[in-house]
């Protein structure tokens, strides 16, 4: 059954959730320790070019949470278009939703980083005759929000970063921080350096920046759990910035969005070009447009660049892939799997990233998602 609905009330919509506080885009780990899922709402909205097709029925997924706002949207404009179809997406972490995908518990799971080669293994036992693959559809920065009372702009580059979570730069009037923000005046105060206390995607990917771009100061594998000394944990992204809103002289990481939506103030970072480069979508989009296709065959795991120096490129960033059987799909939801993923990498889809804070997936890379989607059994 094909179905299209068109409603003009849809940027109103958009514009609404854009500041309900229901929707603020949270990270990698639980942010929802209730656990409950996410879904839908109201149908109040649709989507202006969403086909149906053969959708029908309940589609279950879970995983990363650093794409819980984009889901939010996309599940919200979906289930107004396609009646009668439930799309159910349980927020947690990228780890929680590969384990719920190869159990063959979910038809899809979020995650801020590729499978790894165990990973696709394992995923050879629910995906029947296929394996897991790597479709990247979210893409943003990931913001280092700050609580210094009279510093409105605040220039960080990787080493800096690197010793102030590792506990080697302890107060904000040190030297280092002081070379980079000439003419600013830094309060002679302890550093409460705040990270994630889960296994986190948005951790392995700062990681993976400071990896590339601080080695000398940072000599962690980038991993999911934490490595450095010290510091102080929180729970997800919404506690990491709930812990920076409330106390002076902290500084944490964090999707963008927390940090607009709560009014955090956020680094700059020094990366070599003839300026500090802020963290915004636009920016982020610069740095993701440089990315590589790594992965083989169906497979779209990307390789970033984290140490471009390029003009406005922001580095610091992630990219949140779907991951999906490409052959062993189960009959009963592979319909609504390709209806629903086929929206959200679309033109229209990939527009509300934009909207809210993400930067979209490069549109040379997103064809090849949608051409993987269309192909998946």
């Amino acid at each position: 059954m094909k179905l299209q609905r068109k409603n003009g009330l849809r940027a109103a919509a958009l514009g609404a959730l854009a500041v309900s506080g229901a929707l603020v885009l949270t990270g990698c780990g639980s942010d929802d320790n209730s656990g409950g899922s996410t879904t839908s709402g109201e149908k109040t909205t649709a989507a202006s070019n969403v086909a149906c097709d053969d959708a029908q029925g309940k589609l279950l997924a879970a995983g990363s949470s650093a794409q819980k706002n984009a889901m939010d949207l996309w599940v919200k404009e979906y289930m107004a278009a396609c009646t009668g179809v439930e799309v159910n997406y349980k927020s947690s972490s990228s780890g929680e939703g590969i384990v719920n995908f190869n159990q063959g518990r979910v038809a899809f799971a979020g995650s801020d980083s590729a499978l790894k080669p165990e990973e696709v293994e394992e995923s050879k036992k629910v995906c029947t005759g296929g394996q897991g693959i790597n479709l990247p559809m979210v893409g943003g920065p990931i913001a280092l929000g700050y609580n210094l009372s009279g510093v409105d702009q605040l220039n960080l580059d990787a080493p800096t970063i690197a010793k102030i979570f590792n506990g080697k730069i302890k107060n904000w009037n040190d030297p280092a921080i002081a070379k980079l923000n000439e003419g600013t005046e830094l309060p002679d105060k302890p550093i409460q350096a705040f990270h994630r206390s889960e296994d986190s995607g948005t951790t392995q990917n700062l990681g993976k920046y400071l990896g590339a771009t601080a080695e000398a100061d940072w000599p962690y594998e980038a991993e999911k759990k934490w490595p450095a000394p010290g510091g102080q944990a929180a729970s997800g992204s919404s506690g990491v910035a709930a812990q920076v809103k409330q106390v002076d002289g902290a500084i944490g990481y964090f999707e963008l969005s927390y940090a607009t939506s709560q009014s955090i103030p956020t680094v700059s970072i020094d990366t070599g070009a003839s300026a500090p480069v802020a963290a915004t979508s636009e920016n982020a989009s610069k740095a993701i447009a440089a990315a590589k296709i790594k992965g083989t065959g169906k497979d779209l795991a990307l390789e970033l660049d984290y140490a471009t120096t390029a003009e406005g490129a922001y580095p610091m960033v992630l990219v949140t892939y779907e991951v999906v059987c490409d052959t062993g799909n189960k009959a009963e939801t592979l319909g609504t799997l390709k209806s629903f993923l086929t929206y959200t990498a679309s033109d229209e889809g990939q527009k509300v990233l934009t909207d809210h804070g993400y930067a979209p997936i490069p549109q040379e890379i997103n064809s090849k998602v949608r051409e993987t989607i269309a192909g998946l059994k």
